[in-house]
């Protein structure tokens, strides 16, 4: 049973983790992360810091562990917290594979990263258990954000689905070695089916 006080989390890490941090003399400073910046729940900056995200790495695995790490994308603050442990992110149409959804059908083991380029440079993670919900499940969940239920009965930009993350750990992923980003214009075309606007055949896979 894991103890929870405060949003913080008693005997974070895995027992690999534990095991390299004992071989590689690196105890006391994982048990000093541990202690001074990993929750079980978000608190007042970590929700201001994703009310702002724009763009997050998702992390999945089926149920032999074979990985696939994606990205989704929204308007600033697209993924909405709940409630201080629990995440909301949309899906919008794709190319049909479902490699995410899939794996998180199977396992729902999920781990976000969210990374500012171009404010503060630095990132967020968010590692949980994931569920995919349909919208109208969503929209009957009480005190559901504004936000999301705009979301969730918009036309256009149309969500297909929702991921509901429930979350385990939330920390810092440091500043030191994340570079800048100046953000330019780009028309974005939610959805679409566009060879054009979603790449073509860049890598030459069916051209080969």
């Amino acid at each position: 049973m894991i103890a929870r006080m405060s949003g913080v989390k008693k005997g974070f890490g895995s027992a690999g983790e534990h095991a390299l941090q004992a071989r590689c003399g690196t105890s006391e400073r994982a048990q000093a992360f541990y202690q001074q910046q990993m929750r079980s729940s978000l608190n007042p900056a970590m929700r201001k810091f994703l009310a702002r995200m724009e763009l997050m790495f998702v992390s999945t695995a089926d149920s032999h562990g074979e990985c696939d790490c994606s990205v989704r994308a929204g308007q600033p603050g697209f993924v909405c917290a709940l409630d201080v442990r629990t995440l909301a992110y949309p899906e919008f149409r794709g190319n049909g594979v479902m490699a995410s959804l899939g794996n998180i059908t199977e396992n729902g083991h999920v781990g976000l990263l969210f990374v500012d380029f171009l404010r503060n440079t630095v990132g967020m993670h968010i590692n949980g258990r994931a569920r995919v919900v349909e919208n109208e499940e969503l929209l009957h969940r009480p005190k559901l954000p504004a936000a999301v239920r705009a979301a969730a009965t918009a036309k256009s930009p149309r969500v297909e689905r929702w991921v509901l993350v429930e979350i385990e750990e939330a920390y810092i992923h440091c500043s030191k070695h994340l570079p800048r980003f100046k953000k330019a214009p780009k028309a974005i075309h939610w959805g679409t089916d566009s060879k054009r606007h979603k790449g073509g055949d860049f890598f030459r896979v069916h051209t080969a």
